[in-house]
């Protein structure tokens, strides 16, 4: 059996530099990393916290890996309705669960996040918030090392299941209503990111909508920010008759730049977050029940653990109109 001081003489380096790269310590070099990633590679070494998760009869423990919004101004609640959504789905079907934050994991290559994951007995991952920036996450999920469910992201496989609602058909759907009940064709349309799965699906239904009833569109990408969503705001609103923006925290930043700008122009969001509430405002949104998309995550991931293929699942969406008595009530 492969030791780790066969992996320290391989490398030629310390039995307690090769525990540091095991353990993800910040402190060593690129290239020691590389040395020490290679003869373990080359010898086949399986740590002993990895070898005795393989070998015990214990399943079942799973990630919920979050990419947290760091560029919003307030807390944005998506994230802890995801949490409870999988921690009380995992405790009814007796599954350890485990919150994993992008951050976390940002600085690792695919080896070291494999490493990591099953340092801690992790089989399945639930992942949301992946973009196509996540270079070494997606080559994680393609890796097959484990079971993964994806929230807002592409990527059906054997071992792989895709869960959302539809996003494009969404946006369409609540820019329609909103511009049809408000009358307007001139709009400034704020975008989520760059590079993004749900961003993108959503500024499809936008254009889609803006061809049909010949809308004269300006496009911003707002990064999913309140602020981002103010400055463009009062830079273009007031040559346009409507904002319509791809996230209710961007909806709340645009409409609290219309109050500084003492103009009215009507707000549309996405998502039906309970802040908009407090917006000052009644605003069209679309509703997604985040942690019931949680809860069927953790649903799917238990079918693929037990031996069942990836599937794209489509949840439903609801249209609505939030106010203030909505999230008091």
């Amino acid at each position: 059996m492969v030791s780790i001081r066969d992996v320290a003489k391989e490398a030629g380096v310390a039995i307690s530099t090769v525990s540091k790269v095991l353990n993800n310590y910040p402190n060593v070099s690129e290239e020691t990393k590389q040395k020490v990633n290679a003869a373990i590679a080359g010898l086949g070494f399986v740590p002993n916290t990895i070898a005795s998760a393989l070998s015990s009869k214990k399943t079942g423990r799973v990630a919920l890996v979050l990419d947290v919004n760091r560029h919003a101004q307030t807390v944005d609640e998506i994230p802890m309705q995801y949490i409870i959504g999988a921690i009380n789905k995992a405790k009814e079907k007796g599954m350890d669960i485990t919150t994993v934050f992008f951050t976390m994991i940002a600085e690792m290559n695919v080896e070291e996040m494999i490493r990591y994951f099953q340092s801690q007995s992790i089989e399945g991952l639930i992942i949301c918030g992946l973009s196509k920036e996540d270079v070494v996450l997606r080559k994680l999920v393609k890796s097959s090392k484990f079971k993964v469910v994806l929230i807002d992201a592409p990527g059906v496989s054997e071992s792989t299941s895709s869960i959302h609602i539809d996003n494009t058909k969404a946006q369409y759907e609540v820019a329609k209503k909103f511009l049809n009940e408000n009358n307007c064709r001139k709009v400034l349309y704020i975008s989520g990111k760059k590079n993004g799965y749900v961003s993108e699906e959503r500024l499809t239904g936008m254009k889609q909508l803006a061809e049909e009833l010949g809308l004269k569109v300006l496009i911003r990408t707002g990064n999913f920010s309140e602020l981002e969503a103010r400055k463009l705001t009062m830079q273009y609103a007031k040559s346009k008759e409507a904002i319509i923006c791809a996230s209710d925290l961007m909806a709340i930043g645009a409409m609290k730049a219309l109050i500084d700008m003492d103009i009215y122009r009507p707000v549309c969001g996405f998502d039906g977050v309970s802040l908009m509430g407090y917006a000052g405002k009644q605003m069209h949104t679309v509703r997604q029940d985040f942690q019931g998309i949680a809860a069927n995550a953790v649903e799917e991931l238990s079918r693929l653990m037990e031996g069942g293929s990836g599937q794209d699942i489509v949840l439903p969406h609801k249209l609505i109109r939030i106010k203030y008595l909505d999230v008091i009530s």
